[in-house]
């Protein structure tokens, strides 16, 4: 499990084609990727299970806690991405509610983008 940020001031100034704006790259791939968007209400979990496929989980709302095989869980929240590996367990739960955007692809590299948190 690492852990990567994708916050805003991680992010870049875009000032082409008149735009004005900050944005965040978190990946690119050429393989086929699968991307939804988890709402967990108030006390939601995420099963503990294996990654299927290499899985970046992009926290956007609310707040939670994430673990891997060491049971040891971390707090988690807007602007943090968490990358797990193909076979990684992991869970993934809140109290007071979240919402994630999970991207899913056999080639994910967070790295490429993202600084480490």
């Amino acid at each position: 499990m690492k852990f990567f940020q994708f916050s805003k001031v991680n992010g870049k100034n875009i000032s082409q084609f008149n735009s004005k704006f900050i944005m965040s790259r978190i990946i690119n791939t050429e393989a086929s990727a699968s991307i939804g968007c988890m709402y967990l209400e108030e006390n939601g979990i995420i099963g503990y299970h294996q990654a299927v496929v290499p899985q970046l989980l992009l926290i956007i709302e609310g707040e939670g806690f994430v673990r891997n095989e060491l049971e040891q869980y971390f707090k988690v929240q807007p602007g943090d991405a968490v990358f797990w590996e193909k076979g990684e367990w992991h869970e993934t739960k809140t109290t007071k509610g979240l919402t994630g955007i999970v991207i899913e692809s056999e080639q994910l590299n967070p790295s490429a983008y993202m600084p480490l948190k």
